[in-house]
């Protein structure tokens, strides 16, 4: 091989060899671009919206209890076992005062299980019945309208919007709330226990709740909110008085565009529509002026000018009238609460007149005997009846009335109506907007 093949091939050698000794790169693969960096949550921007947002957060948490009612209440339950104080087996030759407290919401003394419920402005309060001590408080910042009991339970109604709108029943042993319904009772309201339901009172309208859950079960008179027009028997009608047993609500009505004098109407108290009233009875009594006494299974005892009148609860037929000497003027105008006052006993209905005390028959409803000069229908302590009178309590015979004594009471001046109750040993007496404990 001449030189010049020979430097030529030595030359592509040289060349092949660099080329070969060389790494051969492989063309790089497309990849797809790097995610973006993870955004941060700690800028101003960030900060203000967290910040709003929990402002947001506490003023509607503010807001929300602002206008609650946990709010305007207070509730400081007590112990849930009492011990019952025995049964007064003798009459005592003297009565004294142990505790007076005010209770203007109370008409008539509230006791349950020798638990005494005073009730004033809007506190009610739990007091152990023999030394008047506080068990428990209830209060709202809400007036109260009435206070009463029903089937074991404290009842309260409260002045809520533009009626004794709200209700709540209280243990009466611990003050623990139990069952609440907001209503439409009308002021001056009272509660009335049918045995299965409470009754509200009102002049144009009133309503019925059942016992389990306090769920409305009648609607009557002058509806809120009218779901089913003319169902209501009539309108534009005032009602003067009530009077509740097991099964029925007896009621007096003014309807005097359609009737020239009053009207007894007795109601079942749980139709099976609430505004579709069940009317069991209706009759027109003769004169204006009336008030429903008392009402049983099967009469109801209607006052009369001069006379009381009994009616067929069934069918509203007349069965008897008896001469009673009560006068228009005691007649005149409605009781307070539209409930007139009285005292059941097994051995009697004692209905205050006004100036007297008259004992009905438990089962026909007919006078038996009357007590002049009394300031209540009474109570009953160890088989005898207590009459209020001015000098104290006048000690009766159920059976015949004959007086048996008189208890001095020292009432520092007070005249008006006594209303009365008794817990095992103790004498309660309701004087207007005050309650007294005696033994």
């Amino acid at each position: 091989m001449s030189q010049p093949e020979q430097a030529e091939s030595n030359g592509r050698a040289v060349l092949e060899g660099d080329v070969l000794g060389e790494d051969v790169l492989e063309p790089a693969a497309p990849q797809d671009d790097p995610p973006p960096p993870a955004r941060s949550w700690r800028t101003g921007r960030d900060f203000a919206a967290v910040a709003l947002l929990v402002v947001a957060v506490l003023v509607a948490g503010f807001l929300v209890w602002r206008t609650s009612d946990a709010r305007g209440t207070i509730s400081q339950v007590g112990p849930s076992t009492i011990t019952p104080l025995p049964p007064a087996t003798v009459l005592p030759p003297t009565l004294g005062e142990v505790w007076r407290a005010p209770s203007g919401a109370t008409r008539t003394p509230v006791a349950l299980d020798s638990v005494v419920v005073t009730a004033d402005g809007g506190e009610v309060l739990g007091r152990d019945a023999a030394s008047g001590e506080v068990r428990w408080r209830y209060q709202r910042d809400l007036p109260l309208c009435t206070v009463s009991s029903a089937w074991g339970r404290v009842f309260t109604v409260y002045h809520k919007g533009t009626n004794c709108s709200e209700i709540t029943t209280l243990d009466a042993a611990s003050g623990r709330r139990g069952p609440q319904r907001n209503g439409d009772a009308e002021m001056g309201t009272r509660l009335l226990d049918e045995g299965s339901h409470v009754v509200t009172t009102g002049g144009e309208y009133f309503e019925v709740y059942r016992r389990d859950d306090l769920v409305r079960s009648l609607e009557y008179g002058e509806l809120r909110a009218i779901v089913n027009p003319n169902k209501q028997p009539r309108t534009g009608c005032d009602y003067g008085s009530f009077a509740v047993t097991g099964g029925k609500v007896a009621v007096i009505e003014r309807c005097y565009a359609m009737d020239t004098a009053d009207r007894l109407t007795v109601l079942k108290p749980n139709p099976e529509k609430s505004d579709e009233p069940q009317v069991l009875a209706s009759v027109v009594v003769g004169a204006k002026g009336a008030r429903v006494i008392a009402v049983t299974a099967n009469r109801v005892a209607v006052a009369l000018p001069g006379k009381l009148v009994v009616f067929d609860a069934d069918t509203g037929g007349l069965i008897s009238e008896y001469p009673v000497p009560i006068s228009a003027e005691e007649l005149a105008g409605d009781p307070p609460g539209r409930v007139v006052t009285t005292t059941t006993s097994t051995a009697n209905v004692y209905w205050f007149t006004g100036s007297r005390t008259v004992a009905l028959n438990p089962v026909e409803l007919n006078p038996v005997w009357t007590a002049e000069g009394t300031l209540g229908s009474g109570t009953t302590l160890a088989g005898r009846l207590l009459v209020p009178v001015p000098a104290g309590l006048k000690v009766l015979d159920q059976v015949n009335g004959a007086e048996i004594g008189t208890i001095a009471v020292d009432r520092d001046g007070y005249d008006g109506v006594v209303e009365m109750a008794t817990e095992g040993p103790l004498v309660l007496e309701q004087r207007g907007s005050e309650l007294v404990a005696l033994r």
